[in-house]
């Protein structure tokens, strides 16, 4: 144990001392993160095994996903998305539901052994984005503001816009075949987690907002401990509303956009240590990703598995994208971009999970194809982010000339 234990943080230590440098680079952390797992995993050198089981994983992933959701939404960017609100809005109330439906469809076409309900929820699983696969795009400040944010926007939101959809989902496709009544109260039950879910997001954050500004005042929180409290405050929103039986994917998102709301300018600066905390979490995430997952899914592969995922990464994004950014005033360029950019990763993951633990007809050939997409995604995105948003630029900066 403890000579794996010393494997993950002697990588994480070199990692933490390269990864500026790596960052520049067509290279992402997530691309190196599940190499590395594959490298030391079952079907590498060996180092690690593929014994993580999926309590295990549902944890930390469980926990990622709760941070970096409460991150992503205190961090959004209100005075961008005030002038360049089109742009996500359109995207998630317009792109979002059209990727959906088409994947729909697609799997419909590409699944026969799965029900309706079934593929509306691996189309659902594969419509959250995830921005941290393509971190060049987002922090190239040769990319336009209104288009960096408005990516970021987009992933940080439709992840707790998903979750609902999803979970309503699983809760059609559980009575399936039961009587009227069992399917209207799967949905009551649904509602109350998300109603249970705002409900704890917006008492916690307000409750700790409100206790730790009254012991700062008084000067009870040191230098040292107020980096806590962003890190405790998201978690706490996530457990106590799955303690309570709510979503905590909802209270953790509904929280980070109360706590951006209240901190005001001050958000920068106190969310900053969760962050290091969600990329820790998030590594070995993605290294178990690696290892226990990918080392293990290659012999399930079928030509309809490997269709499915090119498509969702093509044209099941890219199109109902495209199409919801008419009359934005954005050029066919930057439509494309927007179109491109829509990386799987940690979201789809944890919905997996969610799944694989519910009573779903087909939930182990949804995950293959789930995890595929997102493999393809960490390198297709990883590798295109920083060369096309330089593209980007370029021709911008030549069409304003």
């Amino acid at each position: 144990m403890y000579a794996e234990f010393a494997l993950l943080t002697a990588f994480a230590l070199v990692y933490s001392l390269v990864a500026g440098r790596i960052e520049r680079t067509s290279i992402t952390g997530p691309m190196v993160f599940i190499a590395f797992g594959f490298l030391v995993g079952p079907l590498g050198v060996g180092w690690l095994g593929p014994d993580v089981t999926s309590r295990e994983l549902r944890i930390l992933a469980d926990l990622t996903l709760a941070l970096v959701l409460y991150i992503d939404a205190a961090n959004a960017d209100t005075s961008v998305l005030r002038t360049s609100i089109k742009i996500p809005g359109r995207m998630l109330i317009f792109g979002l539901p059209g990727t959906i439906a088409l994947g729909i469809a697609f799997g419909l076409l590409l699944f026969e052994q799965l029900g309706f309900f079934e593929v509306a929820i691996l189309a659902t699983m594969l419509a959250a984005t995830d921005a941290a696969l393509g971190k060049g795009v987002v922090t190239n400040k040769a990319v336009p503001a209104r288009i960096r944010e408005g990516l970021n926007a987009e992933s940080g939101l439709n992840d707790g816009i998903c979750v609902p959809i999803l979970l309503v989902f699983i809760a059609l496709a559980e009575a399936s075949g039961l009587e009227t009544d069992s399917a209207a109260l799967a949905l009551r039950l649904v509602a109350t987690e998300i109603g249970i879910g705002l409900a704890v997001g917006v008492g916690v954050t307000l409750a700790g907002v409100g206790l730790t500004r009254w012991c700062w005042q008084r000067g009870w929180i040191t230098e040292v401990w107020i980096q806590l409290p962003v890190i405790m405050l998201a978690l706490t929103c996530f457990a106590l509303a799955q303690t309570l039986h709510g979503s905590g994917y909802i209270a953790a998102f509904t929280g980070g956009l109360l706590f951006g709301f209240l901190a005001k300018q001050d958000t920068h600066k106190l969310v900053l240590p969760a962050e290091a905390t969600g990329e820790m979490l998030a590594m070995l995430t993605w290294i178990v990703f690696g290892t226990a997952v990918i080392g293990q899914m290659y012999e399930y592969i079928t030509w309809q598995v490997l269709v499915y995922a090119l498509l969702s990464l093509t044209v099941i994004r890219m199109l109902p994208i495209f199409l919801s950014l008419t009359g934005t005033g954005e050029n066919t360029d930057s439509k494309l971009f927007l179109a491109w950019f829509g990386p799987r990763g940690l979201a789809s993951i944890v919905f997996v999970i969610i799944v694989l633990n519910s009573k779903v007809a087909g939930a182990e050939l949804m995950a293959v194809v789930v995890t595929l997409t997102v493999f393809f995604s960490a390198f297709a995105h990883g590798f295109t982010a920083n060369p096309l948003a330089s593209v980007l630029a370029a021709r911008i900066k030549r069409n304003n000339a």
